[in-house]
Order: structure tokens, then C-alpha cells, then sequence
């Protein structure tokens, strides 16, 4: 999954200054982290859990598949969450940016 290079709408750099996200390892450690300790908990809530059989290592086979599946999703989410805590939405920034247009063009 592509990730743009600036914002199709604002144009806005995604990528603030080199290495910029290095950091979104750690998100997206703590992405990966979340979804398996929600799938260990549905795993545990749907089937159980019980070391006497093998449910606990088709839960980590399980797991291994949806974080796999998921890994590009997650990627482009924490991307866009590091972006976000250096780069501020603004409600406004849309109107603004129509009239700046609409002055330019007129």
C-alpha cells in the first residue's frame, strides 16, 4: 500500500525531514501489541485457553497469520498516527484553503 508523498487536498509533505518515521516502529509495535492481546482475549472468551491441549499454540499460529495478514494496514495506520501527533488538524483549514483559491484565481 502506496503511501502519498504529499496530501492530495492541503499539500502538505508527508515526509517532514529524513527518517522522519523511524518512530512509527514503536507504533506500530504498540498497533501489534493491541491486536494480539485482543485476539488472545476473543481466543480465550470464543474457545478457551488451557495449556493440557494445543488451543494455546493454535492461538499463536492464529495470531502469527492475522498479524501477517494485517501488517500492511497497520504500517500505513501507524504512518498516519506519528504523522499526526507533529502535524495538526485544522476544522478550518478547507475554507481557508477555498478562498486562498478562490482569491488567487479571481
Amino acid at each position: 500500500m502506496k503511501m502519498y508523498d504529499t496530501c492530495s487536498f492541503c499539500e502538505q509533505k508527508m515526509e517532514i525531514e529524513p527518517a522522519f518515521y523511524y518512530g512509527t516502529g514503536y507504533v506500530s509495535y504498540a498497533l501489534s501489541v493491541a491486536l494480539t492481546v485482543a485476539s488472545f482475549i476473543a481466543w480465550w472468551v470464543i474457545i478457551g485457553m488451557s495449556l493440557k491441549d494445543d488451543r494455546f499454540f493454535w492461538w499463536i499460529g492464529f495470531n502469527a497469520v492475522l498479524l501477517l495478514a494485517t501488517q500492511p494496514y497497520l504500517m500505513r495506520l501507524s504512518r498516519t498516527v506519528w504523522l499526526s501527533f507533529f502535524v495538526r488538524y485544522k476544522k478550518d483549514a478547507a475554507c481557508d484553503w477555498i478562498a486562498q483559491d478562490e482569491h488567487t484565481v479571481g
